[in-house]
């Protein structure tokens, strides 16, 4: 067996490659390595809509409860809302089951420490060492020593709700606003928020039924929430992803505004108020040139660049100090209020940056001008992952395309940390050019390595 831990947990397809015995193993062995010794492990489990869910929670907590951990079942709730109240109940970790934007057949499990910031490799490493070759060091308590579960004072949307909302000093009496839940883990808490700031709110993507996250819906696929946005005439529209670490910005014309330009804009207001720290903003290898142009040269800032992944913009921004970090798919770290990724809270920071600017959403997005870029997934097999970037025929087509972007673009190729996928990113100042490149590339290594 290879290594567990992606870039954001374990994840496969439900019940094939992430098994109840899988669950309930690390759950056994994260509690063995995330407690203290000495002391009863207190972990928070929350969970999105998947039909899985139920059945991956009941093996995790089993796992937990075998070591003589407690655990405290938030329910259905967004990531970030697990990482916060894993602080809140002074547990010893969390752990979220999820996939988070990927289709409802596959699921995932993810730990956060007791600081409520996702493990770092070396602690992965160790979990899987218990699972993998040490299992049999791992207590086995009876009797009395056996954890439990634990019941919540408190409702664990309700405390989340709360917390969002003390984020922010601002009303939204009037404001139309357009929310896509993408059946996912926010459908509950987002509406709530919003409409207890006054909002105008209507919703979409809150009916799940178990198999309809992230179908064809939420921040992944923006299509129904740009045609509800246009249909009733709101100001503004925010898509989630499955597990609301994500948010998707659509201005009231119908048009997306991704994570690179609600990082920049939101950056921009931050400055204002004096708070971005040395003027640095967080963002991994796909944020778009003209990200970085706006960040250097209009807010005279600088930029630290990470491999993708929230973890490791995260990782980064403890290092230097920077309050605001993410990446251009949505996820979006404002360390002054969070320790994670958070779709909700950051919307709730978007619209502060949009009121603030006395504009409608389209003439702020405006301001900053990214380059054409494009994105292709090239099927390849999980063991190919590691090699293909070294295939002569690879190389020689990734050099074609740099010769003719000739300076004004750039080829980023990478291996998924989540999915059997290379992703295949170009970006130039002519788009049909580029999406030409991303295609041939892509056809290439999918044929060499499917």
């Amino acid at each position: 067996m290879g290594r567990l831990f992606g870039t954001d947990g374990v994840r496969g397809v439900a019940n094939k490659e992430l098994t109840p015995k899988l669950a309930f193993e690390l759950g056994r062995a994260g509690a063995a390595v995330l407690g203290h010794s000495g002391k009863r492990p207190i972990i928070v489990i929350g969970k999105d809509t998947r039909l899985s869910g139920d059945m991956l929670e009941n093996a995790l907590t089993a796992g937990i409860l075998s070591v003589g951990g407690n655990v405290i079942k938030a329910g259905v709730l967004p990531t970030p809302a697990i990482a916060y109240l894993t602080r809140y109940y002074k547990a010893d970790a969390g752990a979220v089951i999820s996939a988070s934007h990927n289709p409802f057949e596959y699921n995932g499990i993810k730990f956060f420490n007791g600081q409520g910031y996702k493990l770092d490799d070396a602690v992965e490493e160790e979990i899987e060492a218990v699972i993998l070759d040490g299992a049999e060091k791992v207590p086995k308590p009876a009797d009395k020593e056996l954890g439990r579960c634990l019941k919540a004072e408190d409702s664990a949307v309700d405390l989340y709700c709360d917390f969002l909302l003390s984020t922010v000093d601002y009303r939204l009496d009037g404001m139309k606003v357009v929310l896509d839940c993408a059946n996912g883990a926010s459908y509950i808490a987002a509406p709530h928020v919003y409409r207890s700031l006054g909002a105008e709110v209507t919703v979409i993507g809150d009916r799940p039924d178990g198999v309809n996250i992230n179908d064809n819906i939420g921040s992944t696929h923006p299509g129904k929430l740009q045609a509800k946005v246009l249909e009733t005439g709101a100001d503004i529209g925010l898509a989630f992803d499955g597990d609301a670490d994500r948010l998707i910005v659509v201005d009231e014309k119908g048009e997306i505004i991704d994570g690179d330009k609600a990082i920049c804009l939101c950056a921009a207001t931050l400055r204002k108020e004096g708070r971005l720290y040395k003027g640095r903003v967080t963002a991994t290898v796909m944020s778009n040139i003209g990200f970085h142009k706006y960040i250097t040269e209009k807010l005279g800032g600088c930029v630290d660049v990470t491999a993708v992944g929230d973890r490791y913009v995260l990782e980064s921004m403890l290092k230097t100090g920077s309050v605001i970090g993410g990446e251009q798919s949505g996820h979006i770290i404002f360390r002054d209020y969070t320790t994670t990724g958070d779709g909700t809270l950051s919307s709730l920071q978007f619209i502060k940056a949009l009121l603030g600017s006395g504009r409608k959403a389209s003439e702020l997005s405006a301001e900053v001008e990214l380059f054409p870029q494009v994105l292709v997934n090239a099927k390849v097999k999980n063991e190919s992952k590691a090699v293909f970037m070294e295939d002569p025929e690879v190389k020689q087509a990734i050099s074609k395309a740099e010769a003719e972007l000739n300076g004004d673009g750039r080829v980023l190729i990478r291996p998924s940390g989540t999915e059997p996928l290379a992703r295949v990113m170009i970006e130039g100042k002519d788009a049909a050019q580029i999406k030409t490149m991303a295609e041939e590339i892509a056809g290439l290594i999918s044929r060499k390595y499917m």
